[in-house]
């Protein structure tokens, strides 16, 4: 196995293990109670509960759309970054979001994303937002993420470091 080999499932092997924490670490997806519940390479899951506060339309009590973009949008970047094979920055370019039906009130919403291709700079997605199944979809997403060299974030946060540490690289 070479060095890179190893950098890469060192990589993988610490997003799969601290795949809680990495929506909780997001201050937004935390307010909305997004639950990564699993990764694979190349692929995220996830699920929002049902919440008073996240309805959008009162008389219905379906979530509001725009919880279920953030989901997805998070969720994307989510399974891009498992696909890769070393850390990179990342920002959405690009999500289309499809809405086939509304959520059902008081039931959890449940995601998948998958990145199906990868260049040198841009990540490409598809995700899913359902109850149970994909059988009956409440949402679909497309989306194109840029992917930015690392070495450029800014220094004092715990994954930055880490990323750099695994890189061969000093701290600033």
């Amino acid at each position: 196995m070479s060095n890179e080999d190893d950098k890469d499932a060192l990589l993988y092997e610490l997003m799969r293990k601290n795949a809680p924490k990495i929506m909780n670490n997001v201050p937004w997806a935390k307010a909305l109670g997004f639950e990564l519940t699993g990764i694979e390479r190349g692929r995220a899951f996830a699920k929002v509960a049902w919440r008073e506060d996240l309805v959008g339309d009162p008389d219905s009590g379906v979530i509001h759309g725009g919880v279920l973009t953030a989901l997805l949008d998070n969720l994307c970047g989510v399974a891009a970054n498992t696909a890769l094979r070393e850390p990179k920055s990342m920002a959405t370019l690009d999500l289309r979001i499809d809405y086939m039906r509304p959520a059902e009130k008081g039931r959890d919403i449940l995601a998948e994303a998958e990145c199906y291709h990868l260049t040198r700079n841009v990540a490409f997605t598809h995700a899913w937002a359902y109850h149970e199944t994909r059988e009956k979809v409440i949402a679909t997403a497309a989306g194109a993420f840029a992917l930015n060299d690392i070495s450029k974030w800014a220094s004092g946060n715990e994954a930055v470091e880490y990323a750099r540490k695994m890189m061969g690289e000093s701290s600033s």
